[in-house]
């Protein structure tokens, strides 16, 4: 059974019993206040009665007194202690002519007043027990009997009506609720339209959303997209890597490759070739490990990347990013700090890799000084790389960041690495929330400014 169609079947069950229960409910309440009020009506009538008949008694013959008392559709009866042995022409029983068969009813004597239903040959009385002390000293029961067959047909039409009711209520209850399972499945049905059709065609597409209801469906739909956005910047990323990594390494892997065939046709008759050979693979090697290490990177989404966001000592990192640069090196780079702590909050680690790519940028295209700066404005915390190297060409400024663009200009394959350092480097700039400002003028140097914005409370 399809979702639609337990969504209406279950929802009109559903509807429909509590509609059942509600009608019932109404049925049993009304029927029990009905009855109630005739038992108390009778009690009422019963206790006037036996008053005035206790006042008359010894004066007029029992049967002439209680005659004058007997209900359209019932029975008065004096009932004494032991009645019931006695023969029938001593108990003093009167009924209406439409209820001459409750004179074969047994006689019941009882000490306290009592008021009941009597169910007797299938129809339904209201019956009262009168404790009187008669003229003669003993205690009597002065005993009324009604018919409920007027309440009874009452009920009887309302049971009717009720059902008439319940039977045309659920024609809307039904229809409601088909219309309700459409509701609930146009989303779904959208959604499986275009997953399919994603199938189908091979092309990532969205959920058109409708409405302005915000509600569960609708988000629904917007989590849908988020998760399509997701795929299709992952899939991207993906064929990104494939495309850039069967680019780029096909040179490498041919110099290595072109190497090797060197070393095994003249590497035992020349073996000066042996040690060029080694350099060249091994350079090649490790710019391949370092570019694959990059596109690895690249490929991740920013979620992956798994941020740790915690305060950061800027003057320490910057300290610690210069000496580990110097050691790997032997490049002096120098720090420029103010004496108090700069706090920053961020990755510590994604922030050194950043680092570690522009002095690295910076060790590679100059052979002067190198200077790192950290300074603050406001709730802004800045960390500068500062060279003196051959600079960037204004033209070729905004295009830095792009994947594998080089600068011409002194950026050739040996002296620089594949292309990948910046765009890595803006990856992780917009992951952990800091902003680049690059500032260079050719043959003058190049200052590169990380600006991280603190939101911590003061």
């Amino acid at each position: 059974m399809k979702l639609k169609s337990k969504i209406h079947f279950y929802s009109s069950i559903l509807f429909a019993v509590m509609l059942i229960l509600m009608n019932v409910s109404i049925y049993l309440l009304f029927s029990r206040l009905s009855i109630d009020s005739q038992l108390k009506q009778t009690e009422a009538q019963g206790v006037s009665i036996a008053e005035k008949i206790r006042k008359s008694a010894g004066k007029v013959e029992e049967g002439q007194l209680i005659r004058a008392y007997v209900p359209v559709d019932g029975m008065v009866r004096i009932a004494r202690q032991g009645s019931a042995a006695k023969p029938k022409k001593d108990m003093s029983t009167v009924t209406s002519p439409s209820e001459i068969s409750l004179s074969q009813l047994a006689v019941n004597y009882s000490a306290t007043k009592q008021v009941f239903v009597l169910e007797y040959e299938g129809r339904s009385y209201a019956s009262t027990s009168i404790p009187v002390i008669w003229s003669t000293g003993e205690v009597v029961n002065i005993q009324l009997t009604e018919s409920l067959n007027p309440t009874m047909e009452h009920l009887k039409v309302l049971r009717m009506v009720l059902a008439v009711v319940t039977a045309i209520a659920l024609v809307p209850v039904v229809l409601s609720s088909r219309l309700l399972a459409q509701l609930i499945m146009r989303p779904i049905s959208a959604m499986t339209a275009t997953m399919k059709d994603i199938k189908r065609s091979g092309r990532f597409k969205r959920l058109a959303q409708e409405g302005q209801s915000k509600d569960e469906l609708f988000e629904m739909g917007e989590t849908f997209n988020d998760m399509i956005e997701l795929l299709e910047s992952n899939f991207e990323k993906q064929k990104r890597f494939i495309s850039d990594a069967s680019h780029e390494l096909k040179t490498p892997l041919t110099v290595i490759e072109s190497y090797a065939h060197l070393l095994l046709r003249r590497g035992k008759e020349r073996p000066e070739l042996f040690d060029e050979s080694l350099h060249a693979i091994h350079s090649e090697a490790v710019r391949m490990k370092e570019m694959t290490e990059q596109l690895l990177m690249l490929a991740k989404h920013q979620e992956q990347w798994n941020v740790v966001i915690k305060n950061v000592v800027l003057n320490e990192l910057a300290m610690e990013s210069a000496k580990a640069i110097t050691r790997a090196y032997g490049r002096e780079v120098a720090v420029e700090a103010p004496l108090e702590q700069i706090i920053a909050s961020t990755d510590e680690n994604k922030l050194k890799q950043l680092l570690f790519i522009f002095l690295d940028n910076a060790r590679k295209y100059s052979e002067q000084s190198i200077t790192l700066i950290v300074t603050s404005s406001g709730n802004e915390r800045m960390i500068a790389i500062k060279d003196r190297g051959i600079g960037i060409p204004k033209e070729d400024l905004p295009k830095v960041f792009d994947r594998f663009y080089r600068v011409d200009e002194a950026r050739t394959r040996q002296g620089g690495g594949a292309g990948l350092g910046l765009s890595l480097a803006k990856e992780i700039s917009d992951a952990i929330g800091a902003r680049i400002t690059l500032d260079s003028v050719q043959g003058i140097g190049t200052t590169i400014t990380i600006i991280l914005t603190d939101n911590r409370e003061e």
